[in-house]
Formats: C-alpha cells, sequence, structure tokens
C-alpha cells in the first residue's frame, strides 16, 4: 500500500507541476490527512508512516526546483503550516510557536518538521499551487486566484485528492489583453 501511495503521489505532483508555472522560492501547500489516505474518517487514525512516504515524495522533487513546501497542519493548530525557516524569512511570514505531532497538526505536517532542516510554523501563506488529500481544505492558504488542475490520479490511497494553481487577477475590463501563460 505504502508503495502505491508514493508511486500516486509522485505521478499527481508531476503532473500539476508540469502545468502550475511555478519559479524559483514559489510556496507549494500541502494538506494531507492520513487518516483518509487509509480509508477512515479524517482526524481519526493519523499514520506517522503514511505521512512520513507521502513527505518523502513532495519535498525532495519540489527542493529540487527551488519551490518551498508549506505542510498545512490539522484544525487543531488551526491549520498552521510548517516551513523551511528560510521561506518564513523570504516572505516574512511572522513565526508562531507550535510543534506538531500526529494528534495535534498531523503526521504529514509532523513528517515535515522532522524532514525540514530548519522548521518553523507560521499561520497563513499564499501559495500558488498545492495538493489537498483527503479534504482538508487548503483553500485558505492558496494566493487569489484559484485555479483547480484535473490530474491523472484522483485519490492518494482512499483520500480524495484536489490540485490547484493559481493565476494573477484579470483586471481592466472588456478592451484589455491577457498574458495566455499564466
Amino acid at each position: 500500500m505504502i508503495e502505491k501511495i508514493k508511486q500516486d503521489t509522485e505521478k499527481a505532483l508531476l503532473e500539476l507541476l508540469k502545468v502550475a508555472n511555478l519559479k524559483k522560492n514559489d510556496l507549494f501547500v500541502v494538506g494531507c490527512s492520513t487518516s483518509e489516505v487509509a480509508g477512515q474518517k479524517i482526524g481519526s487514525a493519523s499514520s506517522v508512516e503514511i505521512g512520513e512516504a507521502i513527505f518523502s515524495v513532495i519535498y525532495p522533487i519540489l527542493k529540487e526546483r527551488g519551490i518551498y513546501l508549506a505542510a498545512q497542519c490539522c484544525e487543531h493548530l488551526n491549520r498552521a503550516l510548517i516551513l523551511e525557516s528560510d521561506a518564513a524569512a523570504y516572505y516574512r511570514y511572522p513565526e508562531v510557536n507550535v510543534v506538531p505531532h500526529p494528534k495535534a497538526g498531523g503526521s504529514f505536517a509532523t513528517a515535515a518538521h522532522k524532514g525540514f532542516e530548519k522548521p518553523v510554523a507560521v499561520e497563513a501563506i499564499q501559495a500558488k499551487a498545492g495538493m489537498d488529500i483527503g479534504d482538508t481544505l487548503i483553500g485558505m492558504h492558496l494566493a487569489p486566484v484559484a485555479v483547480p488542475v484535473r490530474v491523472s490520479i484522483s485519490s492518494i490511497g482512499n483520500a480524495h485528492l484536489v490540485c490547484a494553481k493559481t493565476r494573477r487577477k484579470l483586471i481592466g475590463g472588456s478592451r484589455a489583453q491577457y498574458d495566455q501563460n499564466d
């Protein structure tokens, strides 16, 4: 099961990255209910093994591209985010003091906290793209305007998968012309 979860995560991530138009230092948010991945109700059966497996796929792919990963915590930590300290400094996000664990923060955020070089927590971000694994409501951490991206994978394990990218707001009305590469 773990190997299939890793394969599906990688496939979905690479498909999303292909269309998301991300650049170095952009933020990519991931919300992940390991309970949902395991086929249980969100928040009821956190799995360290699943959280670490998903993190072990996503983090190196993003890091290789110079994209910052933001791991969304669960509702018990008000959906705070764990990121590298240099990402928080780059975006001037104020840090908050919390360390996630499987029952408050979730197993994916816990894996990120353990796997990052210098992890910090922040309350809110505006990511350019993201993956919502298990209906964790990452939308609050996406920059306007969020656009759903359909990838060939619709679930990771038993968890519903929603991917999104963002685009700049279109302004100017009927005479305006827009960059179609957004």
